[in-house]
C-alpha cells in the first residue's frame, strides 16, 4: 500500500485528480448496488407489507373524508 501511495504522489496533479474521480465513482457504484439490493430485500418481506398497510391507513381515511362518496353529486 505504501508503494502505491508513493507512486501516486509522484504523478502530476491532473493524473491524481482523474484517479480520485474514478475511485469515487467506483465506490459510489458499489454503495448504490448494495443499497438497491437491501432495498429490494426489505420491500419483499411480509413484515414490510404489513407495516406499509398500517402506515397508509390514516391517509386512506383522510382521503375518504375529503372526497365525496361515489354515489352522490354536488
Amino acid at each position: 500500500m505504501r508503494k502505491i501511495i508513493h507512486h501516486l504522489r509522484k504523478q502530476p496533479e491532473d493524473v491524481r485528480r482523474h484517479i480520485l474521480h474514478i475511485v469515487i465513482f467506483v465506490i459510489a457504484a458499489v454503495l448504490l448496488v448494495l443499497w438497491g439490493y437491501s432495498l429490494g430485500r426489505n420491500f419483499s418481506s411480509p413484515e414490510t407489507h404489513i407495516q406499509i398497510k398500517q402506515d397508509l391507513q390514516p391517509f386512506s381515511l383522510l382521503k375518504d373524508s375529503l372526497l365525496p362518496k361515489s354515489g352522490t353529486q354536488h
